[in-house]
């Protein structure tokens, strides 16, 4: 086990990653796994390999250097992963939102070349040497944290930025790019801001007094872009430039009733900028979930796609993203993140749905979450291991073949006047009417009783320390435990078919003995389990799949019953299917609606298909084997731009 740190910046922030190899590998194999490790796919003769502990730092020559490596006492041997310092190189430069076939272009370079010298070689390259060079300018994007751009001045030395990147991080030097682009932007200069973190349903006069007071009338938009009233955010446009820069510092500095904006600049996006045989991927990210495989993912996929088409959720949710495609005609979705996440993206696509020219584009999954029954079902898989090659995944995505994916509406009435005892709901699908009504979206499925009830416990335990539940392995292990107790434990769903009245499709349901009933539209639940059972063709239940409009209703008998489920030993009891369900409480039951738990009060709870939402999500399944991968070539071409030495290097989308 050898730790690898790839420049100056990680030695000092003690950022390394850790690779395994035999005692007696070559030089050459320490190195290429050095560089996989850090995902780089260049030519190994680039770089080279030094010994961190030794008293010099020189190149290691070692035919087998593993064993001699210099140890410190209770340290494991590290290596610096070096860029070879020369004289000459290449770089790559992107046409931004130019009008060129070309994705970029290869520019030699020297320790002389100047950022004018750049611009001039570059433009002959695109073709466009018709054109005077003192109308462009040349930016550095980094795509490290986020997306920075920093214009260069025409007498900078490209190489040298180069090479000063690689001494601190070869990681960062991979992330950096040369961006060619008009001085005067012909799409007009990025001058939308999003704004979050404001009150939530207010009207339109409210935020925009709320912005003026923060901004002062000098810095005062010229106009409101699209306000999302549900999350309590807004697009502001400007027409100059300056005041922009202005206002998103100012906001980011400011708060209102205590709470931080959020505030973000959103880069332009024309269907004239997208060629018509190209289908865009927008990529939305979850970098709290899965540990730091959203952190790896995000950085990757910056790195192999248009950095501006890869968002971070964590930074204003899936609206900036949707917002900015909202132009784009036809375009997929690549969501890295849990079932909840993905449930998130849907909800906000509700939302945003009528005010885009693509209503429901298809959705494919990286599964990051804990229980990713979702993505089991698509074929996406129960998790991502970080093993997998980013750009195999982009290349599934291609492959993958739509299907239709049934949602629900499920509607909550209580009778009492007294508010309920809901959890945080991220994805803001629960919406609450004056006439005490709460209405959820349901794509995978409904709990009642004791599923629910341990479901509520874990939700809990979670929220008190969310430290303790960082891994998938650790997560099930808590909700064994958890498990266990509640066997123990008086629970509130002990003859719970006594407590509820069950409707399906407008006939009563005689309940037999349960302490839950589970509503699936999808058939993994609990992590993969399946509680309605394989087809056995011998009950008068139809084969039930989640594009059907069909729910399936099924009984568990208590915690016991449910692990037996978890643990494929046993089926759940079919109770009944249809498309619609009505359920009345008698009393406070704790209920869960695709893992958001919550105690709900005495009262009615509806399931039906309803315009409150879309009916049918557009979703992407993963295809089995690889008998599509024949066309991937050309499908990579078309869809990720890539280069034509065979290492994909997509930058229009």
């Amino acid at each position: 086990m050898i730790k690898v740190y790839d420049g100056n910046n990680s030695l000092r922030r003690r950022i390394f990653r850790v690779i395994s190899v035999p005692r007696q590998a070559t030089t050459e194999q320490v190195l290429t796994a050095a560089l996989h490790a850090f995902h780089i796919t260049k030519d190994p003769s680039n770089f080279y390999l030094t010994d961190l502990y030794a008293t010099d730092e020189t190149e290691l020559c070692d035919p087998t250097p593993v064993l001699n490596l210099s140890r410190k006492e209770g340290k494991r041997p590290a290596v610096f992963l070096r860029f070879k310092d020369s004289e000459t190189g290449e770089v790559r430069v992107y046409p931004g939102k130019l009008q060129v076939s070309d994705s970029f272009c290869i520019v030699p370079v020297a320790e002389t070349t100047t950022v004018a010298d750049l611009i001039e070689e570059a433009l002959q390259k695109f073709g466009l040497e018709n054109f005077k060079s003192e109308d462009y300018r040349c930016s550095e994007i980094l795509l490290d944290r986020g997306v920075t751009e920093k214009v260069l001045t025409r007498e900078e030395k490209p190489w040298e930025i180069v090479k000063q990147l690689g001494k601190d991080s070869i990681r960062q030097m991979e992330l950096m790019r040369f961006y060619l682009q008009l001085k005067q932007d012909p799409h007009g200069p990025n001058l939308a801001l999003f704004v979050g973190n404001l009150p939530v349903n207010q009207p339109e006069r409210i935020y925009e007094n709320i912005l003026t007071e923060l901004l002062g009338k000098e810095n005062k938009f010229s106009s409101i872009g699209t306000i999302y009233y549900e999350y309590g955010s807004m697009v502001i446009i400007y027409e100059d430039a300056n005041k922009a820069v202005r206002a998103l510092y100012t906001l980011q500095e400011s708060k209102y009733e205590d709470k931080h904006l959020l505030v973000m600049p959103l880069p332009s996006i024309e269907p004239t900028m997208v060629p018509s045989d190209v289908q865009p991927l927008l990529v939305f990210v979850n970098v709290k979930s899965g540990g730091c495989q959203g952190l790896q993912l995000i950085s990757s996929f910056r790195k192999l796609l248009n950095p501006y088409q890869v968002f971070d959720l964590d930074n204003g949710g899936p609206l900036p993203g949707l917002y900015v495609f909202r132009h784009i005609r036809d375009y997929k979705i690549l969501v890295c993140g849990g079932d909840g996440t993905i449930g998130w993206v849907l909800q906000c696509l509700d939302n945003v749905g009528q005010d885009s020219e693509c209503s429901s584009p298809a959705c494919a999954i990286v599964p990051l979450g804990t229980g990713n029954d979702l993505a089991r079902v698509l074929c996406w898989g129960s998790g991502y291991t970080g093993d997998e090659d980013p750009l195999n995944l982009l290349r599934d995505v291609i492959d993958a073949e739509e299907s239709q994916l049934d949602r629900w509406t499920v509607v909550f009435h209580t009778e009492e006047k007294e508010d309920k005892q809901l959890s945080n709901n991220p994805g803001g699908a629960g919406a609450t009417n004056e006439d005490n009504t709460q209405i959820y979206v349901m794509n995978n499925y409904f709990g009642i009783g004791v599923d629910a009830e341990l479901c509520l416990a874990f939700h809990k335990a979670r929220e008190e320390n969310p430290d303790k539940f960082r891994s998938r392995f650790r997560n099930k292990g808590m909700y064994v435990t958890m498990a266990l107790r509640q066997m123990v434990k008086k629970t509130a769903c002990k003859d719970l078919h006594t407590k509820i009245r069950l409707e399906v499709d407008g006939r009563l349901v005689e309940l037999p003995q349960v302490e839950g009933i589970i509503i699936l539209n999808i058939l993994s639940w609990g992590s993969g389990a399946n509680p309605w059972g394989p087809d056995t063709k011998v009950d008068q239940f139809y084969t039930p799949n989640h594009w059907d409009g069909i729910l399936e209703v099924v009984g568990v008998t208590g915690v016991l019953h449910l692990g037996q489920i978890q643990s494929s030993i046993r089926g759940g009891m079919r109770i009944a299917q249809g498309g619609h369900i009505k359920i009345h409480l008698q009393s406070d039951i704790p209920v869960q609606v695709d893992g958001e738990p919550w105690i709900q009060s005495a009262g009615d709870i509806v399931v039906l298909k309803s315009a409150l939402t879309v009916i049918l999500a557009t979703m992407l399944k993963k295809t089995k084997g690889k008998m599509k991968r024949r066309n991937t070539e050309s499908s990579m071409q078309l869809a990720l731009q890539a280069a034509p030495s065979g290492e994909p290097e997509p930058e229009v989308f």
